[in-house]
Formats: C-alpha cells, sequence, structure tokens
C-alpha cells in the first residue's frame, strides 16, 4: 500500500510531512484523533525539546518523527568551500598559540631556545675561532695546543672570558704553559692568573715572561711552587722592566738562589708598579740580602714583601735591614724563619728608629740561624 502524502497545510516543516497509512489519518501533535479534518499544527518552539518525552506517551507522535524533526531543527546549514577545508584543529581548552601551526622546515615556538640554550657554548666558541678580532685567544690557543702536542685544558676554553683565572695543580707542564702563553698574548678579559704547582720549569716560565712583554692587562700573578730556578727568573724579571700592569706577583717555592736574587734587586730598581712581591720559601741567602736591600731602598712602589722561610743572615742581614731604613713606602714586611742572628737583630731595630711608615712586621724565628 503507497504512502500517500498530507496537503501542504499538514506538513511538519522542512521538508518533512506527516504520513498517513491505510487511509487512516494519524493523530497531530496538537489535534484530536477523532476530527478527521482537523489540520495538524506544529507545537510551540518551548515545547519541540519535549519530543522524547511525548513519544513515549500513547497516542502521541512517534519517537522517529520527533528525533528526525529535533536533529533537522538544531542542525545549521553549513557552506563549505576550500578556505573551510584547510582550517587547523584547535583544542578549545587550551591557549590558540599553543596549537599554531608552521609551515613545513619550521620550528614551534620556543623550539629554537630550548634546543639551542645547550649549544649556546659550542656556538659561541665557534663564533670566536672564526671572527676576525680573537680577543679570548681561543684559536691561538687550539693551534698551539696542537703544535705543541698538548691536549686543550676545557676548563680554560669556558673561562677565558673571566677576570679571574685559576689554573692549580694542573699539571701544565713547559708544554701546556707555552699553548697558554700564546692564548694570553692577545687575551683582553684575564687580569688574575694563577698557576701555582704545575711543574712550569726553566722553560714554562720563560713562555710565561715572554706573554707578559705583550699582555697589558694581567695585575695579578702567581707562579708558585714551579721550580722556575735562576734560569727561568731571569726572562721574568726581564719583562717585570718593561711590563707595568702586573701589581701583585708570587714566586714562592721556586728554588731561587743568590743569581735570581740579583735579577730580581735590577728589576725592582726599574719596575716601581708592584706593589707586593712573595719570595718566600727559596734560597735567598747571606748574598742575595745584599742585592735585594739597596733595591728596596730605591723601590718607592712595594707595599708588601714577604721574604719568609729564606737564609738572609749575617752581612746580608744587616744589608737587607738598611734599605729598610731607608725604604718609606713599604707597609708589610715578613722576615719569619731567617735567621738574623744577634747582628741582623740589632740592624733591626735602628731600621724601625728611622722607618716610621711599616705597619706589620714578623719576625719570629728570624734571629735563630
Amino acid at each position: 500500500m503507497q504512502p500517500r502524502e498530507m496537503s501542504g497545510e499538514g506538513s511538519l516543516g522542512h521538508g518533512i510531512r506527516q504520513l498517513r497509512v491505510g487511509g487512516e489519518r494519524k493523530p497531530g501533535p496538537g489535534g484530536d484523533p477523532s476530527d478527521a479534518t482537523a489540520a495538524p499544527t506544529l507545537p510551540p518552539r518551548s515545547a519541540r525539546g519535549k519530543g522524547k518525552e511525548q513519544a513515549k506517551q500513547p497516542g502521541g507522535p512517534s519517537s522517529g518523527q520527533m528525533e528526525l524533526q529535533v536533529v533537522l531543527e538544531k542542525v545549521p546549514e553549513i557552506q563549505f568551500s576550500d578556505a573551510t577545508m584547510n582550517i587547523p584543529l584547535q583544542n578549545p581548552l587550551l591557549p590558540d598559540k599553543e596549537y599554531n601551526t608552521t609551515e613545513e622546515g619550521d620550528q614551534p615556538e620556543g623550539a629554537h631556545e630550548m634546543e639551542s640554550e645547550g649549544d649556546s657554548g659550542s656556538d659561541q666558541e665557534r663564533e670566536e675561532s672564526t671572527g676576525p678580532c680573537d680577543l679570548a685567544g681561543r684559536a691561538q690557543y687550539l693551534a698551539a695546543c696542537k703544535a705543541y702536542g698538548v691536549v686543550p685544558i676545557s676548563y680554560f676554553l669556558h673561562h677565558m672570558h673571566d677576570s679571574e683565572l685559576t689554573l692549580m695543580h694542573r699539571g701544565l707542564g713547559p708544554q701546556g704553559a707555552r699553548a697558554l702563553a700564546s692564548a694570553l698574548m692577545t687575551n683582553t678579559s684575564i687580569t688574575k692568573l694563577n698557576l701555582s704547582d704545575n711543574w712550569l720549569n726553566e722553560e714554562g716560565a720563560a713562555a710565561i715572561a715572554g706573554m707578559l712583554k705583550e699582555n697589558c692587562f694581567i695585575t695579578d700573578l702567581d707562579l708558585s711552587d714551579n721550580k722556575v730556578g735562576a734560569k727561568g727568573a731571569k726572562p721574568l724579571c726581564a719583562a717585570l722592566k718593561v711590563n707595568t700592569s702586573v701589581r701583585r706577583l708570587r714566586i714562592s717555592g721556586s728554588e731561587l738562589g743568590t743569581q735570581a736574587a740579583k735579577d730580581i734587586a735590577e728589576a725592582l730598581m726599574v719596575n716601581t708598579k708592584v706593589e707586593l712581591l712573595d719570595l718566600s720559601h727559596n734560597l735567598l741567602d747571606e748574598e742575595a740580602g745584599e742585592k735585594l736591600g739597596p733595591a728596596l731602598a730605591e723601590n718607592i712602589g712595594i707595599k708588601e714583601l714577604n721574604l719568609s722561610w729564606n737564609h738572609l743572615r749575617g752581612s746580608g742581614a744587616v744589608i737587607f735591614t738598611q734599605g729598610l731604613g731607608a725604604n718609606t713606602y713599604l707597609k708589610v714586611l715578613d722576615l719569619s724563619y731567617n735567621g738574623f742572628c744577634d747582628q741582623g737583630a740589632a740592624a733591626m731595630g735602628e731600621a724601625l728608629k728611622v722607618n716610621n711608615v711599616l705597619e706589620e712586621l714578623n719576625i719570629r724565628w728570624a734571629g735563630t740561624p
């Protein structure tokens, strides 16, 4: 049996028409089932949401019709175009910037910073080594390490821009000192350098001395415990005659004897910029005291001098204290453990009568030979 369409007056809207099966009219949502002529009408819009509940009641509209009607009411008409087909998916619970798409080959925002943070140091090092002006001396250092057959010190590579560089107990040796000196010739950052206990020996000290003739930025230098000896002290003293930047110099425990004392005295006669000089724990004897005394009397720059644990005695102690009496700039003096004896002690008393500038004097165990 074929269903018949009702007239336009009985349509349910949106192209769906009420069906009548077997010639029997189905009751409409607001009509009386006994009234065959009553035209079915749509319920008010506020009551349309109750379609499912009405569908369950006897005599109400069928569930299929009402569900289809509700769906058609809510589905908007969408116009598709090429532009809408390429809209990126977005999560409505997160900010839009988290789902920004990028072109092929690009990185999301923030990815470059996270990936390159760990490589920033290596990138900077590559720029320094290839830059036209290598102020840190990195390229020279790497080339020198290769030429001298030594392993580059990673700590130096990472701290060559710092103002203070401490390389104690590294076992540099003469070759390592040569490589380091080649980089420090052009380094403009480091002002305080500590190379104590590195077995530099004579050759390494000579390399550092050559660097000091070119470098005018280092003001504090520690070369203690390196077995510099007389041959290593000679080029160092020659460098001090032309270098006016070094203010604090430590050469403690370096096996310096009489010949080294002569070279140091000559340097002190010329260089008036060194303010602190540490010559403790060496082999400076009576003759060394005779050389250092006149130099101390002439020097107008030195303020702190450490000669502890040497062998200044006899006439050397007397001549040295005479130089102390003539010096009006020295403020701190350490002569402990030198064996001045009675003669040296008496000379020290006479010097202190005329020297009214000295502030600290250590003569502990200085009177026993």
